[in-house]
């Protein structure tokens, strides 16, 4: 037996001015995004953006429903209208935010499981790493693919 220690390296942004205007412009979308949350339920509002391999940004936000579980999270909400919209286009970037009274928190909205999954096989579709960017008004951090939040990934073509 052996013990393996595993670590991630991500970018921590105290501001949105830090960041690289691509990813700025994708944040800003992010937050437009969260205008059209429906969360009556948990009055959490989620707003999530992706960027496509050709700079097409498609939105999402979360959508909540009284027959529990049948919402909807923001990102899966933005990723399923990506692919369902452009099929084949790699899905490169994508940021979430969330807080509460449609305004945005200080501290990052890390996405669920089930999301991080989606983004998992979304990238691996993709054949290229998709960065996931998890923005607060006081802090923001990057991380360069989907690995980095998911380890050790669920990947069912791997059997194939």
């Amino acid at each position: 037996m052996k013990t393996i220690t595993f670590g991630i390296d991500y970018k921590e942004y105290s501001s949105i001015e830090e960041m690289d205007p691509q990813d700025q412009a994708l944040v800003k979308e992010a937050i437009e995004a969260l205008k059209g949350s429906y969360a009556p339920y948990s009055g959490f509002n989620v707003g999530a953006a992706v960027r496509l391999e050709d700079g097409t940004i498609v939105r999402g936000s979360n959508q909540e429903n009284a027959a529990y579980p049948s919402g909807l999270c923001a990102e899966r909400t933005a990723m399923f209208a990506a692919n369902s919209n452009y099929p084949g286009k790699a899905m490169v970037s994508l940021a979430i935010v969330g807080g509460f009274n449609r305004q945005v928190s200080p501290t990052p909205c890390s996405p669920c499981g089930a999301c991080r999954q989606v983004m998992a096989e979304y990238q691996t579709l993709g054949g290229k790493p998709l960065s996931v960017i998890m923005f607060g008004t006081e802090k923001a951090w990057k991380f360069d693919r989907v690995d980095d939040i998911l380890p050790f990934i669920f990947d069912s073509f791997n059997d194939k």
